[in-house]
């Protein structure tokens, strides 16, 4: 039998502070100080919050605040001065944990205009942030904030950052001034490295020169076969960025899915079942063709889609149709919860993202009529009854442009943001004010007893000796049959910015178990898949889900924590599933895919490609030197 993981295991996780949570609602909990433009989870107990420059009431070092460390126990902030105007930047966390914040604008004055000096100076203080890399690592004792780690090599309002293999982070795309949409003039059809690599110097896309004027925030997944899947405006390719060429696709179908649409979008669960293959969804947006992005007609009236589509990119190049949506809409978060669902939220019926002075917008917001009720997608649902919302009540906050969403570490998920103007604004009369509120959503799951499995790592390896996790007969809920059902899942909240969440990914490990005479489980778990594709290193969650109840998520570090090729092990073979005990128990054959066999659990990953995809990349990826922070 292979020798188990030896790391030190987490602390095992408990129950939530809250045991009566309203159900299926959104509960008013805190204020975030800044407006949630752009958020992500640092740490178990802290979300960050950045926001662009404007005059938020709170202040920093005499000018005011436009980011933020909310703390998610006490909701309560405490403001961060993050130096240089972050308006509309990308960010995704590198393989060591720490997060990057990268693009942004020029430095402004009132109303969002453009500053007299770009150097800092009165009323806000703020430094051009179009070239700026930000970089914070997370704590929890409040001593930690943003510093400015050089430039990028060229101006980005609107890139996308997503991580890679070897926890680097490949930024796409952008303008160089902003605006509505994209233009000839400023379009910065290039992506680039951090850290750099190569020469340095900033890589042509044919996808982001031919897609104007829709091809902001470009929508971009690391694929398991190492490439990466881009999709903007209506077109689609596969980028290999190592050999640094790009593979058309087939167009999108039914609607433009990219920021100003602001679709919903995310990559599917990655499980033993479908063997971590990817299958992206995106739903929403809009129909609008690329003559149609201007500002002289009400686009705030125009209506939202309701399609749904998928593909899987490592194995066909077609779109596939999906359930529709139960209502249109825009501006769309899509978050993963524990259980294999999906949590929509946020958003508008009519419209899209982005605002002005137009004589038709509502207020200033191009996008109208809110859409206040959450929905349930369910991947595992049969046709046509993948979307729900029984049980699930409205929201009274109309989140637009700029809201955002993040899992939380006990499986409720925060929303906050809003804020389709130029600067602060909460006059009377706003339809859709500057919006500090922040909200929490339980899920049906939130207030049962929570598994509290024992044996948890706080690394993961790619590859390597399998580990232990203990679920007592509490844990079981004194029922051994639902230890055949019991998932082990790793969850990456990602960064959430208009609507979407870069770098969010959820993996389920592959598990055996054994059923032992006390009426307790062991799960015996596989490390993450021999391929740091299918989940680049760095920061996630860990969960262990029973009979469709989540434990609290615990931290856990994939890969080695530092950038660079990971290591890849052979994966040890599972023990066969076994029971000890006779009464109620499940069975010693293998269930489903979780709860594989010592010899399937053996076999190596299996990835189909179509003739227009490249053979499949190796494993192996450059190292580079240490990053000095």
């Amino acid at each position: 039998m292979a020798s188990l993981v030896n790391a030190a295991a987490t602390t095992t996780p408990g129950q939530p502070s809250r045991q009566n949570a309203p159900i299926g609602q959104f509960e008013i909990v805190g204020q975030s100080i800044v407006s949630a433009q752009q958020l992500f989870l640092g740490t178990t107990n802290k979300v960050y919050v950045v926001d662009k420059t404007e005059r938020n009431p709170t202040p920093i070092n005499g000018h005011p605040a436009w980011a933020s460390e909310y703390d998610i126990n006490s909701d309560n902030g405490r403001p961060m001065d993050i130096v240089t105007n972050s308006f509309c930047a990308g960010g995704n966390v590198l393989g060591n944990g720490t997060w990057l914040n990268a693009g942004g604008n020029q430095a402004v004055t009132f109303g969002g205009l453009t500053a007299p000096s770009q150097n800092g100076g009165a009323p806000y203080d703020d430094l051009d942030g179009g070239q700026s890399l930000r970089l914070l690592t997370p704590c929890d004792d409040g001593s930690c904030d943003w510093t400015i780690q050089g430039e990028m090599t060229t101006r980005r309002w609107y890139p996308t950052l997503e991580t890679l293999e070897d926890g680097s982070i490949i930024i796409l795309g952008g303008c160089a001034w902003g605006g509505f949409v994209n233009d000839a003039s400023q379009t910065q059809p290039t992506y680039e490295f951090f850290p750099s690599k190569g020469d340095g110097a900033p890589i042509q896309s044919p996808l982001l020169a031919n897609t104007l004027p829709a091809n902001l925030y470009p929508l971009t997944w690391l694929l398991p076969s190492g490439k990466v899947f881009m999709q903007a405006n209506w077109g689609t390719a596969i980028l290999d960025y190592k050999a640094q060429q790009e593979f058309e696709l087939p167009d999108m179908i039914h609607a433009v899915r990219t920021y100003p649409a602001s679709a919903g979008t995310a990559m599917l669960p990655l499980t033993p079942a479908n063997n971590w293959t990817a299958t992206i969804l995106f739903c929403g947006g809009t129909d609008l063709q690329s003559d149609q992005w201007k500002t002289n007609w009400d686009i705030a009236s125009y209506p939202a889609s309701s399609s749904c589509v998928t593909i899987t990119p490592d194995v066909s190049q077609n779109y596939v149709e999906d359930d529709d949506m139960l209502e249109a809409r825009s501006m769309f978060n899509l978050i993963f919860l524990p259980d294999g669902t999906i949590f929509g939220c946020n958003g508008a019926g009519t419209g899209v993202a982005g605002y002005g002075n137009d004589s038709w917008a509502v207020g200033q917001s191009y996008g109208d009529n809110a859409v206040l009720n959450p929905a349930i997608y369910d991947p595992s649902a049969a046709a046509g009854q993948k979307w729900s919302r029984s049980g699930l009540s409205a929201s009274t906050i109309p989140r637009m442009y700029h809201s955002t969403a993040t899992l939380l570490p006990d499986g409720a998920v925060l929303v906050s943001g809003s804020n389709p103007n130029a600067d602060y604004n909460v006059g009377p009369g706003v339809k859709f004010p500057t919006e500090y509120r922040v909200e929490r959503f339980y899920p049906s799951y939130y207030n049962q007893r929570r598994p509290q499995p024992q044996g948890l790592p706080s690394t993961l390896s790619y590859g390597g000796p399998y580990f232990n996790v203990t679920l007592s007969k509490d844990d079981l809920s004194s029922n051994t049959s639902n230890t055949a059902s019991s998932e082990v899942i790793i969850i990456r909240t990602g960064f959430s910015t208009h609507a979407m969440n870069m770098g969010q990914r959820y993996v389920q490990l592959e598990n055996s178990y054994t059923i032992n005479v006390d009426g307790t489980a062991t799960l015996h778990v596989s490390q993450v898949p021999p391929n740091a594709a299918i989940l680049a290193p760095g920061p996630a969650l860990l969960f262990v889900v029973v009979n469709g109840v989540p434990s609290i998520g615990v931290p856990v570090m994939v890969g080695s924590g530092q950038l660079g090729t990971q290591n890849i092990l052979s994966v040890a073979p599972l023990p066969a599933t076994s029971s000890q005990s006779a009464p109620n128990t499940a069975t010693s054959s293998t269930p489903g895919s979780n709860s594989q066999t010592e010899a399937s659990s053996a076999l190596p990953l299996r990835f189909s490609s179509d003739s227009f995809l490249l053979p499949l990349v190796t494993l192996a990826v450059w190292t580079f030197g240490t990053l000095v922070l």
